[in-house]
């Protein structure tokens, strides 16, 4: 069964004083409030996943990386590795995000070369998506959702992308305070959710976690989770205050 996932996507944020402070006393409230941790994920700068990795080590909370190089190793300055992340225990990366995208011209066929990485070391994958505000002005939101789809993750079999999460955002929405309404987005889920059942099946469909990232704040979390084919958030600014990110967990 498909299941709840909330991810923070701290981006480049928080020094190691910030982000080792928030996650002990995250794990502090909801040790305390008995909130299920299994649907949290946490995604910190590179420099910090070592000691976020250590101590969430012997809870349910999990830490990804934000992104992965698309070799094994090399000449590379600056770039980091999924042997080197699976050396202190990062087993889960962000792929696809629509700013690496933009600011670091990721095209589809380097996502298709991490993907092949992150599968090749164990990696589970949260996958992005998502259309500008001129696609959806256009009307061709709903077909450039199924590019990115159909050039990168459905060159992969239905054993490969078994245990992949996608989180569609609405690049519009990302950082603008601008937020899809409930029905746009779950328009879109729901257009995700069949055409994955189209290429693998119903149980796959049925089990994929669709998330909504774009702008997600406490005030419009219920209402986006409570739709049928949201699963959860990749949730951006508003993760980096804990009382505002505990109220979208609880969401």
């Amino acid at each position: 069964m498909k299941k709840k996932v909330i991810i923070a996507n701290w981006k480049m944020n928080h020094d190691f004083y910030e982000t080792t402070s928030y996650l002990r006393n995250l794990l502090k409230i909801i040790f305390e409030n008995k909130i299920n941790q299994k649907k949290i994920i946490i995604a910190p700068s590179f420099p910090f996943l070592h000691i976020s990795n250590q101590i969430l080590q012997g809870t349910t909370l999990s830490i990804a990386a934000q992104n992965i190089h698309q070799m094994d190793n090399g000449s590379y300055t600056g770039e980091v590795s999924a042997p080197m992340l699976r050396s202190i225990g990062i087993k889960k990366v962000i792929l696809g995000h629509s700013e690496r995208r933009k600011y670091f011209t990721e095209t589809n066929e380097i996502l298709i070369k991490k993907i092949k990485i992150a599968l090749k070391y164990g990696f589970n994958i949260i996958f992005c998506v998502g259309e500008t505000e001129v696609d959806r002005e256009k009307k061709k939101h709903f077909i450039t959702v199924k590019n990115q789809l159909e050039k990168t993750i459905f060159y992969f079999s239905l054993e490969e992308i078994n245990s992949f999460i996608i989180a569609y955002e609405p690049i519009w929405a990302i950082g603008t305070g601008k937020t899809a309404t409930p029905e746009i987005a779950q328009h879109m889920h729901q257009y995700i959710r069949t055409l994955f059942l189209n290429k693998y099946g119903k149980r796959r469909a049925n089990d994929l976690s669709i998330l909504y990232g774009g702008s997600i704040n406490d005030m419009n979390a219920k209402d986006l989770f409570l739709q049928k084919d949201i699963d959860g958030g990749l949730v951006g600014n508003y993760s980096l205050n804990i009382k505002k990110f505990l109220k979208i967990i609880q969401s």
